[in-house]
């Protein structure tokens, strides 16, 4: 009878192990089965306690058999992955025996429980690493559970979590390190002509010989293991690394990988920076934090940051606010590239070759298109011109707006794509920049008009162009016949476009066959008043350009 009950036991706390989830107890009971009493007290309890059974029993055959119901239905994290290492486990121990009265006392204290592994509330569980082959498990920096950028893949940077998390003990041993040297010199003047300590002139020393060893280049066999690797992973992992400088230079790299990390998970939990969207929200651009508006085609490991930061002369791209200000102190850029054709106060225009400055160009493009719905063009700069206006002050040319043109078109577009900076709209830049591409038409000899489709906020802009023009002419028109031809001669606006105007003004009208112009003084003097009224405002100036049209190509 007493064995029947004991092997009834035994398969009653089998099957709780294996319901279990998360592979912790909820209870410290264990008894010997080969006690009678003990097998009555389970009896007892077993109905009671069934869900909260021990895996904790006195002998080691009992704690064999519930190590392999529990190796046969491992512990669970909250995304349903196993635990990455045995650590977040608690083994169960055979020795535990209740038997004696330390033991029993231990029976009710709870404090040794192995707890569940807790994630931060933030995570979104349903993100994943965009690195093929990566479970999300670990961080760059060794600190974090789980990551959801390349940043912070240790996969991605041929890394284990395992090896990040020796390497932040590392870290912070050196840091502890360094900050109880420093208390020590703590004690000596402060001053900027002082000599350096014995321990500096040592680490200095130390750094010399350590980058004197340094391998000059790769040998046959590590030159095969790092294109094999290339070929292999592509642009999904980060290069190998190792051999390449010193072994204090790459420790730096690694340092400076690891510190950058953390600083964007730190964006990331405050939520300035966004999670697999691939969608930037803003843009650091000069003294501005623009919002952007539409989907921009940056490179994947730029777009899923939520923001960007951006040299406002060069256009270069950045990941922080760190990489920005070092890029700042080296770049000499002071304008746009390119040759400068207008200059009327603080208002220049340079022309811009797509296929002289291609990168400038395309990170133009790059721009252009988080403010911009329709815009097609980004890499394929080559046969376009760009026409880059800026503001200058003491520090620089600031960009105000462009308009890009193609060198040859069989449609004789003046535009493809026009853009004026959120900073800067409603403040005239819009029309200066279209009438400075008729005043180019103009130079050219030819009739322009913009390319379609255009945007909304373009179509609107292009409409209150034509009608001023329109109406300036139309009020200064002395003659008593007028055609469509010499208006559009006289303004380089495409008929169509002149057409379409007059019909949106009510000024068109067809009478006995023929379509008649009906010079419409209200509007003329509703258009003087607002001038008026507007003042001088900003225009372009003919007289400043110094532009001769290019040659085809």
């Amino acid at each position: 009878k007493n064995l029947k009950t004991g092997i009834i036991i035994r398969f009653q706390l089998i099957l709780t192990a294996c319901s279990s989830s998360d592979g912790t107890e909820d209870s410290d009971f264990s008894t010997d089965l080969e006690h009678p009493e003990a097998a009555k007290s389970v009896r007892r309890r077993s109905s009671a306690r069934l869900t909260r059974a021990s895996l904790r029993l006195s002998r080691s055959s009992q704690g064999t058999w519930i190590k392999a119901a529990r190796d046969e239905t491992p512990p669970r994290t909250p995304t349903g992955n196993a635990p990455s290492s045995e650590s977040d486990v608690e083994a169960p121990s055979p020795s535990n025996n209740l038997a004696s009265p330390s033991n029993k006392a231990a029976a009710h204290d709870l404090s040794h429980r192995p707890k569940r592994r807790r994630f931060h509330e933030s995570y979104n569980f349903n993100m994943k690493c965009p690195t093929p082959g990566c479970n999300s498990l670990g961080h760059l920096t060794g600190k974090h559970e789980r990551h959801f950028a390349i940043s912070g893949c240790p996969l991605y940077h041929n890394l284990s979590a395992d090896e990040c998390k020796g390497k932040s003990s590392a870290r912070d041993k050196q840091a502890e390190e360094r900050t109880l040297s420093h208390r020590q010199d703590e004690n000596r003047h402060s001053t900027r002509n002082q000599a350096p300590t014995e321990r500096q002139l040592r680490y200095k020393e130390k750094v010399t010989e350590l980058r004197r060893k340094r391998n000059c280049g790769l040998n046959k066999e590590q030159k095969e293991k790092y294109m094999e690797h290339r070929q292999s992973h592509g642009t999904s992992r980060e290069p190998l690394l190792e051999n390449i400088t010193s072994d204090y230079d790459l420790e730096l790299f690694r340092k400076a990988q690891a510190r950058a990390s953390e600083d964007l998970e730190k964006l990331r939990l405050a939520g300035q920076v966004s999670e697999g969207n691939n969608m930037i929200k803003t843009i650091v651009f000069g003294r501005y934090e623009l919002d952007t508006w539409y989907h921009s085609p940056y490179p994947e490991e730029y777009a899923r940051l939520g923001r960007l930061y951006m040299c406002e002369f060069c256009l270069k791209y950045m990941k922080s606010q760190t990489i920005l200000r070092r890029h700042m102190a080296k770049c000499v850029w002071k304008h746009p590239p390119g040759d400068e054709i207008y200059r009327k106060a603080n208002i220049s225009v340079f022309e811009v070759d797509g296929k002289k400055n291609k990168i400038y160009c395309q990170n133009l493009c790059l721009l252009a298109k988080l403010f911009l719905d329709h815009k097609t063009l980004y890499y394929d700069v080559e046969p376009f011109l760009f026409y880059v206006m800026t503001e200058a002050d003491s520090t620089g040319c600031h960009l105000v707006g462009y308009f890009s043109k193609e060198k040859n078109s069989f449609l004789n577009y003046n535009v493809s794509c026009i853009l004026t900076m959120p900073q800067y709209m409603r403040q005239g830049y819009g029309k200066m920049l279209i009438d400075f591409s008729y005043l180019l038409s103009k130079v050219e000899e030819k009739v322009g008009s913009p390319e379609r489709p255009l945007s909304d906020l373009g179509l609107i802009s292009y409409r209150s162009y034509w009608k001023e023009v329109l109406l300036r002419y139309l009020n200064d028109f002395q003659g008593k016949e007028i055609s469509i031809k010499e208006i559009s001669q006289e303004t380089a606006v495409n008929p169509v476009d002149i057409v379409s105007t007059l019909q949106s003004l009510q000024m068109l009208k067809y009478w006995k066959g023929k379509h008649l112009v009906l010079k419409r003084q209200d509007l003329i003097d509703d258009w003087k008043a607002k001038e008026t009224k507007r003042g001088v405002g900003k225009t372009i100036d003919p007289t400043a350009l110094k532009w001769t049209p290019p040659k085809g190509t």
